[in-house]
């Protein structure tokens, strides 16, 4: 099985290849970058990409994951320093010049996030800072779990990438990705996803994301018999964490639109109702309620 590296995976949906031109605009920029996104939905290679396209591409790169910063950096004990300064202040003095990406940066606890704002607010260090958060960083930073002041040094300007479950239209395209380096890797002829493989795929709610699928892809690889994976091939694992709720109906004032982008998203009405979470019928009744026509429309 392969790893996935810290290359960018193609991807057709819009909102990705707006990303890609994002990149290149920022890239060429200084500006310390907060990339959001849910667990393995590409925020390294987004920051590495970043960096690739930096001006400083020749000097240090230190990746750093918050959950464990200060504790593997180098401590001095002749400094009348704390030990969570000095580590910290060592990965700036490695990185001066160049960039730090700083990894799931809502797991940086409170004295960190306090040692790492005077650092950069004192000493001003030459180094920009590319972090990745899950979205829940902005909800830390209203209920002050995490420092507004830090949060804003760090976020001069962000990237928010849609977990797969919003960009459907993705998954064809890494599917093919994975099962091209599946048949290179096997030194085998290469598989296909048939339509009802793809069915089955882009109602998952796929929590797990890009990785999620992957293996999903590549279990279905490894026991397909013939050239093509049909939706009896593909497995989904129970073990999944409760599946995104977003699209429950339960606000009578948002429900039309989350009935459309039901139907978006699983490109069918049949789709649409597991993924709102009702039946057929009852999701037939809520559209005549909302004025929402057979191709996902509002009629006037």
């Amino acid at each position: 099985m392969f790893i996935l590296d810290n290359s960018l995976i193609p991807r057709k949906s819009t909102d990705f290849r707006s990303i890609e031109q994002f990149i290149e605009k920022i890239g060429a920029t200084n500006a310390n970058v907060i990339i959001f996104g849910e667990i393995d939905m590409g925020m390294d290679q987004v920051a590495r990409e970043i960096y690739e396209h930096s001006s400083p591409t020749q000097k240090p790169i230190i990746v750093i994951e918050a959950g464990g910063a200060a504790y593997i950096g180098k401590h001095d004990p002749s400094s009348d320093r704390s030990v969570t300064y000095n580590r910290m202040k060592g990965y700036f003095a490695n990185a001066d010049g160049g960039t730090i990406i700083l990894k799931n940066l809502e797991l940086l606890t409170f004295d960190k996030q306090s040692v790492l704002l005077h650092i950069l607010e004192t000493e001003h260090p030459n180094v920009r800072i590319i972090c990745t958060a899950d979205p829940h960083l902005l909800q830390m930073v209203t209920d002050k779990e995490f420092r507004a002041n830090l949060f804003y040094l760090l976020r001069e300007s962000d990237i928010k990438i849609l977990p797969l479950r919003e960009v459907p239209e993705d998954i064809a395209g890494l599917a093919d990705f994975f099962l091209t380096h599946h048949a290179k890797n096997n030194d085998e002829p290469k598989k296909r996803l048939d339509a009802s493989a793809l069915k089955v795929l882009k109602i998952h709610q796929c929590p797990g994301n890009i990785r999620e699928l992957k293996n999903v892809i590549i279990f279905a690889a490894y026991h397909a018999t013939g050239d093509t994976i049909s939706d009896t091939d593909i497995t989904i694992n129970e073990s999944s964490p409760a599946p995104d709720n977003s699209l429950k109906l339960k606000d009578p004032d948002k429900d039309r639109d989350r009935i459309i982008e039901a139907y978006r998203r699983g490109g069918s009405w049949t789709a649409a109702a597991k993924l709102l979470g009702i039946s057929e019928r009852a999701l037939l009744e809520q559209r005549k309620k909302h004025g929402i026509n057979k191709k996902g429309q509002v009629e006037s």
